[in-house]
C-alpha cells in the first residue's frame, strides 16, 4: 500500500479547494489537538467559593512538527518550507490569510495557520540550509453561519441540487460545515469524480454518524 502523505489544502470562501495543496515531505510523527472553554468566577457575598459561569468555548488548536530534508536533492530547503509559511501571508482576494484544511487519512482539520516556528538544523558549505523543522499551529475556523445553522449530523438525509460550478467540497461545507467531508456525499451518490457535477443533478446528503 502506498504511503499516504499529509497535505495542507487552501480553501476558497465557499469552502472549496483553491489552488494546489502543499504536500509535506515527511508525515508528522505525532500531533496534538487542544480544546478548552472559558469560565468566569463570580463572587457572591456569604459564599466561600465563587460561582463559576460558562462564558464561551474556545476554538480547537492543532499543533505538529513538520520535518523537511532536501540534502540529497541538493536544494535549498526553504523552497519547501516557504510553501507553508506563505500561508500566513494575506491573500489579495480574500484580504486575509487563507483558510486551510490539514488532511491526513481520516484527519481533516479546517482552520487558519496561527503561527509557524522555523528551525534550520543542517547547512551545506555555502551556508544554504538543507534541513529544517517547522512547528505549525492551526486554529480551528468556523463561520457564524456554520455554528448557528442546524447540522445534518443530527438530522436526516437531505436532497440538494447541484448548480453550475458547484463541487462536493462546497456542498459539504454548506451542509456539514466541513469541506473535507465530501467523501461521504460522493459515496452516497456513487460519484467517481467529485469535481464533475451536472447542473441540476440531485445530490443526496446523508447524516453524519
Amino acid at each position: 500500500m502506498a504511503l499516504e502523505k499529509a497535505l495542507i489544502q487552501p480553501l476558497d470562501e465557499q469552502g472549496g479547494h483553491r489552488g494546489q495543496p502543499v504536500r509535506v515531505l515527511f508525515n508528522p510523527s505525532e500531533y496534538s489537538i487542544e480544546k478548552g472553554n472559558q469560565y468566569q468566577s463570580v463572587s457572591i457575598p456569604g459564599l466561600s467559593v465563587p460561582a463559576t459561569q460558562f462564558v464561551s468555548g474556545n476554538a480547537r488548536t492543532l499543533t505538529m512538527d513538520l520535518f523537511f530534508d532536501s540534502y540529497e536533492r541538493g536544494e535549498d530547503v526553504r523552497a519547501y518550507t516557504s510553501q507553508v509559511t506563505d500561508l500566513l501571508d494575506i491573500d489579495g482576494l480574500l484580504r486575509a490569510p487563507p483558510v486551510c484544511a490539514f488532511i491526513w487519512g481520516k484527519l481533516e482539520f479546517k482552520g487558519v495557520i496561527e503561527k509557524v516556528s522555523q528551525k534550520f538544523t543542517m547547512f551545506v558549505d555555502s551556508g544554504i540550509p538543507v534541513r529544517a523543522t517547522l512547528n505549525v499551529s492551526f486554529k480551528e475556523y468556523k463561520t457564524i453561519q456554520e455554528q448557528l445553522s442546524p447540522s445534518t449530523a443530527t438530522g436526516q438525509t437531505r436532497q440538494v441540487t447541484a448548480n453550475a460550478g458547484t463541487s462536493l467540497s462546497a456542498i459539504a461545507q454548506q451542509q456539514y460545515g466541513d469541506p473535507g467531508r465530501w467523501r461521504e456525499i460522493a459515496q452516497a451518490n456513487n460519484i467517481a469524480n467529485p469535481r464533475r457535477l451536472t447542473p441540476g443533478q440531485p445530490i443526496t446528503v446523508p447524516p453524519l454518524e
